[in-house]
């Protein structure tokens, strides 16, 4: 397995735990001061991996496969969602012409 391999070369599970702090925060942070829709789509896609990476690193650290079992799910219900999310921006944009999350609150009326 690629990861035990990582692990004995001297790469430590706190390595794994900054990166996977680094791209959730990186997420956050998109998800929060982006308007594009798509690039929002792209945030929560990248928190999902940050979690996904910490899932895999300690499952390998500790020797069992219920985090890797976890990523398989995690990643079928984001390609879901990435697919519901972009055919209901593709219908947006058809009518509005944009991808403003703003426009989004016009579509209650």
């Amino acid at each position: 397995m690629v990861l035990a391999t990582i692990f004995e070369s001297g790469v430590g599970i706190k390595f794994y735990m900054l990166l996977a702090t680094a791209l959730f925060v990186i997420g956050a942070f998109g998800v929060i001061y982006r308007k594009n829709a798509i690039i929002l789509l792209m945030c929560i896609e990248l928190m999902l991996n940050a979690a996904n990476l910490l899932l895999v690193a300690f499952s390998t650290y500790f020797g069992k496969a219920d985090g890797q079992l976890f990523v398989f799910f995690i990643m079928v219900v984001a390609a879901a969602e990435a697919t519901v999310g972009l055919s209901i921006l593709v219908l947006v944009f058809r009518n509005a012409r944009s991808v403003d999350i703003r426009l989004f609150n016009k579509l209650k009326d």
